[in-house]
């Protein structure tokens, strides 16, 4: 009974032993592990700030009764028109109600989609020629109206594009259609995009600066005199 004791006692603490070596080694294993981990992670990076996308480019004749065919006028930066319509119904949608439908002639746009998704809903976009101007936009509001808008081309100088802009939007103009307007400015101070550089506090200003104002500014409510224009200009 005592070499079965013996023998028993002794099995009883070499498995002990084992299983303590065991834990320690997985232990030491694990601690390993999280070493190799904490010198081989890097450090988190800085979450990117978010960039606003630049307002539209956009003068617009403000209520009343117009002599004109155009209900103002829109600069896109670009041809595309995925990438330009946000912006544009961003202005419109608290203005006019919310733009269901877009149409333009497809001569300057080089790829025309069917949808555009915008801020909160989709914009559905068609294109007709010739009952469409080429430098024309036309607009569709769910339940409220339509307007007619000059697009002056994305290329076009600063200050060409400033004369359009007024011209599309003053209510004493000639009624006029999208294309007669440019090519009436074209006539007299020629071609588009071969302006004269703007000196830098008018670029400034052009592009953004101390004359600007951003998609949600509030609208005018001033009255114009009798026989003037009156505009509102978002995003120059």
């Amino acid at each position: 009974m005592d070499s079965t004791e013996s023998i028993s006692h002794t099995g009883f603490h070499a498995g002990s032993f084992s299983a303590r070596d065991e834990t320690r080694a997985a232990a030491e294993a694990a601690r390993r592990r999280v070493r190799i981990m904490s010198a081989t992670l890097l450090p988190p990076l800085p979450h990117p700030e978010p960039v606003a996308a630049p307002a539209a480019r956009l003068t617009l004749k403000t209520d009343g009764t117009s002599r004109g065919l155009l209900d103002g006028a829109w600069w896109p930066r670009s041809r595309d028109l995925l990438s330009e319509l946000p912006a544009l119904t961003d202005v419109l949608d608290p203005l006019w109600g919310r733009i269901t439908r877009i149409a333009v002639n497809p001569k300057h746009w080089p790829v025309i989609p069917p949808k555009v998704p915008v801020h909160g809903h989709i914009v559905k976009v068609g294109w007709f020629t010739p009952e469409i101007d080429p430098h024309k936009l036309l607009l569709l509001s769910y339940g409220t109206g339509r307007w007619d808008l000059l697009i002056i081309p994305p290329e076009t100088g600063a200050e060409s594009a400033a004369r359009l802009m007024a011209a599309a939007s003053d209510y004493d103009g000639p009624p006029l259609t999208a294309s007669a307007l440019i090519a009436a400015d074209e006539g007299r101070h020629g071609v588009l995009a071969t302006d004269e550089p703007l000196d830098p506090d008018e670029a400034w200003e052009y592009e953004g600066g101390a004359s600007a104002v951003s998609v949600s500014a509030a609208v005018p409510q001033q009255t114009p005199p009798p026989g003037r224009a009156s505009r509102l200009i978002i995003g120059m």
